[in-house]
């Protein structure tokens, strides 16, 4: 119909040879979304040359000359840059309901373009594939893969997974061809739409059709094996890919330099990064556009990951340099830039880098967020620059655009270092700003704990109400933590009550807490008690708070009790750990069950930590009360070849040997305890002398005494009893040795030397009559 445009509410105005304008064909069309005929409220408006548009509704008018012009509409800027008809398209497709009526005048000549960009343009995915559907309906339009790919990339941004599927078996139905777009357009959709391995499963069926990435979609797949911490692939894809890309398409994109040097930098490989930037520079890679992605200049953002992967991998020296380097190049850093490296001079204590940086913000007034002014707060904390941490946050405090978080980071970085009282000066400036939240108070009683000042830490609790304000799970399980590991269960358990009853009681942390602090006072009756009440509330004991009982019961013996928790604990489902294996070991040792230790100790084998030398000599001491050898002396032998075994593994064989009459073993491993000085109180070394002295082996007695009063350990009355023995066998009278002995107690450090001489010369005249 030439000569003839579409306006907003279905209306199509001819133009009248600039003598005015006529309403030529009114089709009465319902406005979509509104119930009223939209011309009863907004009229019509002369706009000269002939032409006529409704008021501050429609993006073009028609003048004299059949020319469609742009007016000040609520339509895009972007939709009136298509030009032509495309603008009252696209107004009168969203506007009316109806796709028959509304397309009617163009629906003879529409081309592949404008429907392309009619689906292209559409806001709802819904009205997408209303579209989509009537050009399909009307038979007489080719509709083409392109317009495929634009109903998949809508389809997967709207996160339709089932709809997006459909449109892909139509697709193979219709005998529609994917292209190389459309795989990028579907792994591009599912990496976004978080299915990162479902878009790997649409580049294997990409490559499987014998077609390969282009460059956009090569770079989604590189941040796509770099999300998913698998670098070495991501690396493997690209050389792969780079083989026969580079020859037909150039030089890369920055954008794609970025993702690569972000890639290598996040899996270490710094030297791999830094000849990509080398690369880059001799590229001539300097483009001064814009990147819709990131919003900056791509030269600016390949510095900045630069300089963040080498501080995040500790070569601060080289992110100083990019730093310069981007000045050399006559960028100017950005906040980004300056937050990166401030950072990593703030936890790295580099206070005059860091203040250098600062002033260099000050001057070109780029202003500091909350999160680097609380690190720089940190920083002069941890450089034991107490006052100038002081001046820095008052800076911000009297600035007022501190927020309540930043007040909670700096009474955080205060109080975990144990300045307590400069947390609660910061504390108070938030309260005059009336700026106190949840968050503020929690970390304000945190840093009473640090300190110890658990009635200050309820005092502040209690008054939170006062304040307005609520406290919340995390208040609750704070306080109460901290007055158990102060040993205050008692304290802590109205807090426990109040906690319950707000409902803010979600698992049974909170009770084990308090638990174990009455087990630590061996108040295991309370302890009992508040795992009963807990229990009686339908909160779930975990397998700690089983193994705090099981533990405690254990240590002083209650055995009844102990396994009691140990048989709930398995009804209860949980499968146990190394700890409760430990514990249970001990306990089955005390009261001699081996069958149940043995039992265990394979469970513990098969453990990934493995058993504890503990439960390792609890084995070797069962099994050598029952003199069982060869079970104790596999075991001794295992823990020897891995360097496991101590000194009261050695000791319990030694002592098993001993009490079996295996003299010569016994003196065997008494050997390898000396030589693996693993002697190291009275009773070790009294064992080993009374061993010697028993089977007539002097000189072994002798240095043996010489090491103990080298290691300075007091020999005691059962040291001299086995010594006096050596001196009467020897032929000493009992008197002299009587007199040796009495010495003792009237100078002990004197008389050790007469003790010594008494041996030595014993020990000499028996060589002597050995020879």
């Amino acid at each position: 119909m030439p000569g003839l445009a579409m306006f907003g509410h279905g209306e199509t105005r001819r133009p009248n040879n600039g003598n005015g304008g006529s309403v030529v064909h009114g089709v009465g069309l319902k406005k979509r979304g509104f119930g009223k005929n939209p011309d009863e409220e907004k009229g019509l408006e002369d706009v000269g040359n002939g032409g006529f548009v409704e008021r501050k509704e429609l993006g073009v008018e028609l003048g004299g000359n059949g020319v469609v012009k742009k007016v000040q509409t609520k339509c895009s800027t972007k939709w009136l840059s298509y030009g032509g008809c495309i603008p009252a398209m696209l107004t009168a497709v969203e506007e009316v309901e109806d796709l028959n009526e509304v397309l009617k005048p163009w629906e003879e000549r529409l081309s592949n373009k404008e429907r392309s960009i009619i689906l292209k343009e559409q806001r709802s995915w819904v009205r997408t594939l209303e579209i989509f559907e009537w050009f399909k309906r009307k038979g007489c339009y080719e509709v083409h893969v392109i317009h495929y790919n634009i109903v998949l990339r809508i389809l997967g941004k709207a996160k339709k997974w089932r709809h997006l599927r459909s449109v892909w078996d139509e697709m193979n139905v219709e005998r529609i061809e994917p292209i190389n777009s459309t795989y990028g357009t579907l792994i591009d959709v599912y990496s976004k739409g978080g299915f990162e391995k479902e878009a790997l499963v649409w580049l294997q069926r990409m490559t499987k059709q014998g077609m390969k990435p282009d460059e956009v979609t090569m770079a989604i797949v590189l941040q796509l094996y770099k999300k998913a911490g698998e670098y070495r692939k991501a690396e493997e894809f690209f050389e792969k890919w780079s083989e026969s890309a580079l020859h037909s398409h150039g030089s890369l994109s920055s954008h794609t330099y970025n993702t690569l040097i972000d890639t290598h930098g996040k899996a270490g490989r710094l030297k791999e990064a830094s000849e990509i930037f080398a690369l880059m520079l001799r590229e001539g890679i300097a483009p001064t556009t814009k990147m819709e992605e990131v919003r900056c200049p791509p030269d600016t953002r390949t510095y900045n990951i630069l300089i963040s992967l080498h501080a995040r991998h500790d070569n601060i020296d080289m992110a100083t340099n990019y730093f310069a380097k981007m000045k050399e190049a006559c960028l100017e850093p950005d906040p980004v830039s300056y937050r990166t490296l401030l950072y990593a001079y703030s936890v790295r204590h580099m206070v005059s880098k860091a203040e250098e940086l600062v002033s260099e913000m000050d001057e070109r007034g780029l202003e500091i967020d909350e999160f680097t002014h609380s690190a720089l707060t940190r920083m002069y904390i941890e450089a034991g620059m107490l006052e100038k941490s002081w001046v820095w946050f008052m800076r911000f405090h009297l600035s007022g655009k501190m927020g309540s978080d930043s007040y909670a980071a700096n009474i955080d970085a205060y109080g975990e270092h144990g300045h307590i009282s400069e947390a609660e000066k910061v504390f108070n400036c938030c309260r005059e700003v009336n700026n106190l939240s949840v968050l503020v108070f929690n970390v304000m009683i945190k840093a009473y704990g640090v300190g110890k000042q658990y009635s200050r830490a309820c005092q502040l609790f209690d008054s939170m109400e006062s304040h307005g304000v609520i406290p919340d799970r995390c208040s609750y399980s704070s306080l109460i933590q901290i007055l158990a590991s102060g040993d205050m269960p008692h304290t802590a358990m109205p807090y426990l009550k109040k906690m319950h009853e707000s409902g803010l009681v979600h698992d049974c942390i909170p009770y084990c807490a308090v638990i174990s602090s009455f087990a630590k006072l061996g108040q295991l009756e309370k302890a009992e008690e508040v795992y009963k009440q807990m229990v009686g509330f339908s909160v779930q004991p975990d397998v700690i708070v089983f193994g705090v009982l099981i533990n405690a019961f254990a240590e002083v013996g209650s055995v009844k009790e102990a396994l009691s928790y140990a048989d709930a604990m398995k009804r209860a489902g949980f499968p146990g750990n190394t700890v409760i294996y430990n514990t249970l070991i001990k306990l089955y040792t005390k009261v001699g069950l081996l069958k149940e230790t043995e039992e265990t100790y394979k469970l513990l084998l098969a453990s990934e930590d493995g058993p504890a030398i503990y439960a390792s000599n609890c084995m070797i001491d069962l099994y050598s009360e029952r003199c069982m050898v060869k079970p104790a002396e596999e075991l001794f032998d295992s823990l020897k070849s891995k360097g496991d075994a101590n000194e009261f593994t050695f000791a319990m064989m030694f002592c098993m040997y001993k009490r079996m009459g295996r003299f010569e073993e016994a003196i065997q491993i008494a050997k390898q305890m000396r030589e693996l000085r693993l002697l190291s109180d009275v009773l070790s070394y009294n064992n080993v002398i009374g061993l010697y002295a028993t089977y007539g082996r002097f000189k072994e007695v002798v240095g043996t005494f010489k090491e103990m009063t080298k290691a300075g350990i007091q020999p005691d009355e059962c040291t001299f009893k086995s010594l006096g023995l050596v001196l009467v066998k020897s032929g000493l009278s009992k008197q002299a040795v009587g007199k040796l002995e009495v010495s003792v107690k009237k100078d002990a450090q004197s008389s050790l030397q007469a003790w010594m001489s008494a041996l030595s010369a014993v020990v000499r005249v028996n060589e002597i009559s050995y020879r």
